[in-house]
């Protein structure tokens, strides 16, 4: 979420408990008015976000606000000074306490600057890095009214606990004033119905307690699964009265029984009136279904059953109305609530009521006591009903993909809206989107790679029958959908994170978590991926996205991840992992099995070796050479030759090579902020950094194999990755598409993709590459055609050999004209930035005036001898001036440059030749001793002429 919408709105009933106890407060029972020393234990914090705040002992700082009402907003006033969420805020440096705990002492009221007009009903905190990287989750204070009576309990430590009949338990606490006090015991006997009441007495006055109080022998033996109120009251001595409670609930005992034959993990629907849930939670006591069917109750009816082996609870629940939504959790051992992990759509209490309903029409609400996401089931719905049924996948050797982050492609950030821009992107000429990713992720703005639901896509983006339609319409465009999978880490409320949860971290029992991940690149919580709990969710959850929502395949995120091997840095990470390699082998295979054309991506990038077993497997790989795309467009050297999957020793082409993604810089950004300026080329120049971006995409699309484009990129888009935060949202730039010179760049990129996608011979097996100095070319050979493609990335003009593999006539694709070569040996001079595409057949022209030079002379090596028509050149040797005839009918334009056979150029003109039969002289007295080459086009013919001066 965006950092304004960090605290959110809350109703405090009576004393809330401290959050999770991540604080501690001195005094206990706070006011506005007094000093208050506040101490955050950074262990318990829940948030991702805060595992990079653990084992700091500076640079961590409070972001606190302060709020006048129950319900309203806990930042209606802010210390003086704090705005910048990415600066640090000195007068909230927090003090380090050791054990990654953190404390700072406040009077609140002067802290924010509440007025003593003003009552301060609680604070919002939170803790960060200085630079707002990292932080915790929300937190929240209530301060008490001065000179009033309250109690309170500090423990238990929780308002709801589930005991053993015999439990014996500590109650302790405080009062705000000296008062008299008293243990109520409230219950209803379970048998009888009768309410019974059990009252213990603290004979003095005080303004602390502490009880021990052993269940079965103060109060007999009570019924499992009954709920005990224990009230705490305290009188002072003006008569007013005070309460605190909590809820105790006697554990119950499970039923034992075997799932029923044919059910899965989740929602089983068995008619349209009847569920079946089974939830897979090994080491869990017991486990009660709460929600709408039963008032959100911890009601015996709704208590699971028990599998033998006790690693399943499942329960039948009847009596639904179809097509009902119906909210739900699991209250697992009276201390944890969790949707279900397998849930195709969630509630969310914290972020739902900021979907509007344009996105989300008629979302359901949750009521208001239900503080966490919930989970819905819903019976008898209507399936969606596809028209594509027959889709014909793109070959995955010559696959486009376009990567595409619904929050920053369109302004609305709807699928539906999405799919309404397909046929700007299908006349690009892509062959596959790659939306980032959709599954339920923390909040409703992000790159999504903090998944917590997988199986339910996130409801910011719209409804799952909109995420469907736009599939559905990709594949009616011929164009295939791949979904971004993460499955290396999970965020918190991912519920088998909470369930098995020691505090800080994921506990060493859970069957799904590491503890600490074994590599230095996991965000959030690591899955063990050789665990058999994690392989079978991973199958479950990539089979899912394959049949419900017919995705066409998965990119894997961090790849590299799905190993046990403990590494501190890439350089050992990266390396030959036989344990990834059998990981991933499994994996495919399952997917294979699933759907045999399924495209599996890898973002890997661990060493070739390694890499060259699974594409040789049929997996993909991501190739990622942003840094020399990025040298090249500012006007450095940049080595392109790892775009190639033979570089790297691939027997297959399962190379998807990009310039930019989602992870990297942006080019044009790039180039506009620090290309390089000489006395003759700027490349920080819009016109010149776009004529870059051809250039570059020639030499990226021009080499075999799948590739990615991000999105935008099309366009030269020159926003920064870091700005509003690394992955925070970007601004749009549709106005782009109106802007004649990046029009130009749009269409050059519609252009390369149609010859990709068109002509067998780009993609060829059969290639030669040059791709490393600052003259590059990729020469195509195939039955069809030979291909040339010849490119000048320096600053400077630089001259050209064996631009053509072979004599014969060749065709320049960008001008249509037409050359034919009679010498493959001759030099010819490219000015900075100057690319061609030469084949040996007549291809369809694209727009004229895509690239902003015509087939120059130096391409052309030869004329024909016409009698009476052919250009001259006399004298020949020559001294002084050279005389330049040409034939009668020549009349209109004149192009000529002289250069020597080392390619240098020493003259280069443009001359309009007004009558026919006109001829030129031309002064070289300056023009060193030696052999020169003329080169020479008017409107009717063309020549390379050769001459000596001495």
């Amino acid at each position: 979420m965006r950092k304004t919408l960090f605290l959110f709105f809350l109703i405090w009933v009576r004393i809330c408990p401290l959050w999770a106890q991540v604080i501690t407060t001195d005094p206990s029972l706070p006011t506005a008015g007094q000093n208050l020393t506040i101490t955050f234990d950074l262990k318990k914090a829940s948030d991702g976000r805060a595992l990079n705040l653990l084992g700091k002992k500076d640079d961590v700082f409070l972001w606190s606000g302060a709020g006048t009402t129950d319900s309203g907003p806990a930042f209606e006033y802010q210390p003086s000074g704090q705005n910048d969420f990415s600066k640090p805020f000195e007068p909230g440096k927090m003090t380090y306490l050791g054990n990654d705990l953190w404390s700072i002492t406040i009077n609140p009221r002067k802290y924010f600057n509440v007025p003593d007009s003003k009552p301060i009903r609680k604070l919002g905190l939170l803790l960060k890095s200085g630079d707002g990287k990292a932080q915790t989750e929300d937190l929240f204070l209530t301060l008490l009214e001065e000179n009033k009576l309250y109690v309170s309990f500090s423990k238990p430590v929780t308002k709801s606990l589930y005991i053993d009949g015999n439990s014996s338990i500590l109650f302790e606490g405080n009062t705000s004033q000296t008062a008299k006090l008293k243990f109520d015991f409230l219950w209803t006997d379970k048998k009888t119905g009768i309410l019974s009441r059990k009252t213990i007495g603290i004979p003095d006055s005080a303004k602390v307690f502490s009880q021990n109080i052993t269940v079965f022998r103060e109060l007999g033996q009570i019924a499992e699964g009954t709920q005990i109120t224990v009230r705490i009251t305290a009188v002072n001595r003006l008569n007013e009265t005070a309460y605190d409670e909590i809820m105790l609930t006697v554990k119950p005992t499970n039923q034992i029984l075997t799932v029923p034959e044919g059910l899965k993990d989740g929602i089983n629907y068995i008619s349209d009136s009847k569920v079946i849930l089974v939830l897979f939670a090994p080491l869990k006591e017991f486990i009660y279904v709460i929600g709408d069917f039963n008032d959100w109750k911890t009601d015996s009816g709704f208590l699971m059953n028990k599998t033998p082996d006790g690693k399943r609870f499942w329960i039948e629940i009847s009596n639904l109305i179809k097509g009902q939504e119906y909210a739900y959790q699991y209250l697992i051992d009276g201390n944890i609530t969790v949707g279900d992990p397998y849930a195709e759509k969630i509630l969310d209490p914290d972020n739902d009521k900021y979907i509007p309903e344009t996105t989300y029409p008629n979302l359901k609400k949750l009521p208001a006591n239900v503080k966490s996401i919930a989970s819905i089931l819903q019976t008898g719905q209507t399936a969606y009903s596809w028209k594509v049924n027959n889709f014909v996948r793109p070959k995955q050797d010559n696959l486009i993909v376009y990567e595409l982050l619904v929050r920053d492609f369109v302004a609305d950030q709807r699928y539906k809206t999405v799919t309404d821009t397909l046929p700007y992107l299908k006349k690009l000429g892509i062959n596959c989107i790659e939306l980032m990713p959709v599954m339920e992720f923390t909040g409703n703005d992000s790159w999504g790679y903090n998944p917590v639901f997988y199986f339910a896509p996130d409801k910011a983006y719209g409804t799952k029958n909109d995420l469907k339609q736009f599939i559905d319409k990709c594949h009616e465009n011929g164009i295939a959908v791949v979904l971004d999978m993460v499955l290396n880490q999970a965020d918190y409320e991912f519920p088998y994170v909470k369930m098995y949860w020691d505090g800080s971290k994921p506990s060493a029992d859970s069957p799904f978590f590491n503890q600490t991940a074994p590599h230095p690149f996991s965000v959030f919580f690591d899955f063990n991926h050789e665990s058999q709990a994690t392989k079978d969710y991973v199958q479950r959850v990539n089979d899912f996205w394959l049949k419900e929502y017919r995705f066409d395949g998965f990119r894997f995120d961090l790849a590299k991840g799905f190993t046990q091997k403990t590494s501190s840095d890439d350089g050992f990470f990266r390396l030959y992992d036989q344990s990834r390699i059998n990981i991933w082998k499994n994996y495919y295979d399952k997917i294979r099995a699933t759907d045999a054309s399924a495209y599996v991506i890898l973002e890997l990038f661990s060493e070739d070796k390694e890499e060259q077993v699974l594409t040789d497997y049929g997996m993909m790989v991501w190739g990622n050479l942003n840094g020399d795309y990025r040298s090249t467009a500012k006007g450095y050297n940049g080595d392109f030759s790892r775009m190639s999957y033979k570089s790297r020793g691939f027997r297959n082409p399962n190379l998807i090579g990009y310039m930019e993604s989602h992870d990297e810089e942006r080019l044009m950004f790039d180039a506009l902020k620090n290309g390089q300026t000489t006395q003759n080329y700027d490349a920080r120049n819009l016109t010149n950094a776009l004529e870059k971006m051809k250039s570059n995409a020639v030499f990226f699309l021009g080499v075999p194999g799948p590739k990615m484009i991000w999105q935008f990129g099309e366009l030269g888009y020159d926003v920064s990755i870091d700005e509003n935060g690394r992955t925070g949202r970007k601004p749009l730039r549709w106005e782009y598409t109106k802007d004649p010179q990046r029009a130009k760049l749009y269409k050059v990129f519609a252009a390369l993709n149609n010859l990709k996608l068109s002509q067998p011979a780009f993609n060829t097996t059969d290639f030669e590459l040059s791709l490393s100095g600052f003259q590059k070319q990729i020469i195509l050979n195939h039955a069809s055609m030979k291909v040339s493609i010849v490119g000048n990335f320096d600053l400077e003009d630089r001259s050209f050999s064996n631009v053509f593999p072979s004599a014969g006539k060749w065709y320049d694709y960008f001008t249509g004209t037409e050359i034919p070569v009679d010498n493959t040996g001759i030099r010819f001079i490219f000015k900075p930035g100057e690319f061609h595409i030469l084949t040996t057949q007549p291809l369809a022209k694209p727009e004229s005036d895509l690239v902003p030079w015509k087939a120059p002379q130096a391409l052309v090596t030869g004329i024909e001898e016409e009698k009476e028509q052919q250009i001259k050149v006399f004298p020949n040797p020559v001294s002084d001036y050279l005389n330049i005839s040409f034939p009668e009918k020549t009349a209109g334009n004149l192009e000529l440059s002289i250069l020597d056979l080392t390619g240098k150029l020493y003259l280069e003109s443009s001359i309009k030749i007004d009558k026919q039969g006109e001829s030129l002289k031309l002064d070289i007295k300056k023009l060193p001793l030696g052999n020169y080459l003329l080169n020479v086009a008017t409107d009717h013919s063309h020549g390379v002429i050769k001459f000596n001066k001495q």
